[in-house]
Formats: C-alpha cells, structure tokens, sequence
C-alpha cells in the first residue's frame, strides 16, 4: 500500500518535474557541456576542455562587465528596499485612495523592458528629453546621463528601481498585514514613539520578507540585460555592459556559442554562490538573535 502510493505521488508530479527538467535542468547540463567546446552558431566545433574559461578569466571585457553588474546591483537592491519598505508602511490602510495609489505604483512592474526603456529614454535624453528641458529652463547644462561613464551606471539604477518598485511594495504590504494588531495596541497603551514601534514590532516581524526581497532583487540585478542592451547598448566604451549583455554579444554578436555558455556558466555559479551566500548570513543572523535571547 506504501509502495503504491509511492507511485502514485511520483505520476503527479511527474508532469512537473518533465517540464522543469526540459527548461531548466536540460539546458543547464548542456550548456556547461557546450562550454567545454569551440563552437560557433554554423559549422562543428571540437573539444577544448576549460580552454574557453582559461580565454574568459583573462578577457578584461568579461572582468569589465562583471565589475559593472555587481555595481549597479549595490546601486539598485538596498534603495529599492528602502523604497518599496517605505511605499507598503505608507499605503498599508484602507480606503480607496490607498489602493488607487498602491496600483499606480505597481503598474509599471506589468509593463515591458522595451517601454520602460523607451519612456526613460525620453526622460534622460539631454537635448530633447524631460530632464534636460528641467536643467535648461533652470539655466543648468543638462547631463548625459546615457554618454558619460559616470552617469550610465547610476541612470540604469533609477531606470530599474521605477521599474521594479511594485513586485517588492507587494511583498512588504501582504507581510504587513501579517502582524497582529494586538502588538501595536499594546505599544499605544506603553505610549511608544512610531520609531520604537517601527524598530521593535514592524522590523522585526517583516525580517523574513525583507530577506526576501533582498534575495530575489539581488538575483533579478545580476541578471541584467535588458535595461543595458536597449537603453545604452552597452555604451559608452563598455562602461554599461552587464554580464549578460557579455554574454548575448558572444553568441549572437560574434557566434562564439561555447564561449557565451562558459560566461553564462560563470554567472550561474557567482549568483548560485551570492544567493547562498546571503542565506547563511541570515541564518547565522538569526541563530544569533535566539542566542541572545536565550
């Protein structure tokens, strides 16, 4: 009978585990193997071992890139925290201006890579766009945000953080909404401040979903291409590419597959090794608070 039931547990999720491992476990098999190779779009390719990450650890455009990915993610993930933290405690209330607002600002997480690209390209643009009408009429020289290696990184940011703001907004306000309305009753009849009951009910209780948050956005912003590839191509001399960008130039920019897969192999173990990373620290986190507690 245990047996049997085994079996039948195994035939629901059987569909399942087919479709995951054609979509993900398959390509990430082959992807490695087609990393041991040099192979290009037409035409056959022969083994080279790890002769395509010997070429990549020594390639100053890949280091280039990976240095930028990292940077614009510290740029993006601890502001749009902040953000999004600070849009859920402002907008957790009844009422329909709350809810209108709350869907204001989750409607541009629903709209694509290519729209937000093109509306803040319209937005940074110096000579024509919203921002350098502003700097002129108050007599400044407008910025290139989109040609000056300084700015691009930081205008990618903002870019991303507009576009993201309203997936992680949810998520504090649906944890929000988890913490008893007891535990701020009793804070009112202590007479705490709001940053008393902030830092010792609100906090803590949104722990969980804050390393959340912090998890899925650092994963989503090491994965960047669309922002970079559309908004700045890269540009300007590389300062913009991100390691995916890297990676899709190798492969369907120079048709070098076995060289993009080896990339694309790096970069699936640096956010595998960051996303652990970060779990061990809030475990160890919160070892250390039931230690202290203790």
């Amino acid at each position: 009978m245990t047996q049997s039931r085994r079996w039948e547990g195994l035939l629901f999720v059987a569909p399942f585990l087919f479709v995951y491992s054609a979509i993900l476990i398959f390509p990430l098999l082959r992807g490695l193997w087609l990393s041991l190779f040099r192979i290009e779009l037409f035409g056959p390719g022969h083994f080279i071992g790890f002769g395509n990450y010997e070429r990549l650890f020594g390639d100053p455009i890949f280091q280039q890139s990976l240095i930028n990915t990292f940077l614009v993610t510290l740029m993006i993930v601890p502001p749009l925290t902040v953000i999004a933290l600070a849009l859920a405690l402002a907008l957790n209330r009844a009422g329909r201006t709350a809810a209108f607002i709350r869907g204001i600002f989750f409607s541009s997480a629903v709209l694509s890579v290519t729209i937000v690209t093109l509306i803040w390209r319209f937005v940074l643009a110096p000579d024509a766009g919203l921002l350098g009408e502003i700097w002129k009429s108050l007599g400044w020289e407008p910025l290139p945000f989109l040609s000056d290696v300084h700015l691009v990184l930081p205008a990618l940011a903002i870019t991303t953080i507009w576009w993201s703001v309203g997936f992680p907004m949810l998520l504090f306000l649906a944890g929000l909404q988890q913490i008893p309305q007891d535990m701020y009753e009793a804070a009112a009849l202590d007479r705490a401040s709001r940053w008393t009951t902030f830092s010792r009910i609100t906090l803590p209780s949104l722990k969980r979903t804050l390393i959340l948050v912090v998890m899925l956005q650092t994963a989503a912003q090491l994965q960047m291409f669309g922002q970079s590839q559309l908004l700045t191509a890269g540009g300007p001399s590389g300062a913009s590419r991100t390691a995916v960008l890297f990676l899709f130039e190798s492969a369907f920019g120079r048709w070098e597959l076995g060289y993009a897969s080896a990339a694309a192999e790096v970069l699936f173990l640096i956010i595998l090794a960051v996303t652990l990373t970060q779990y061990w620290a809030t475990g160890q986190m919160r070892v250390g608070g039931r230690g202290r507690a203790g």
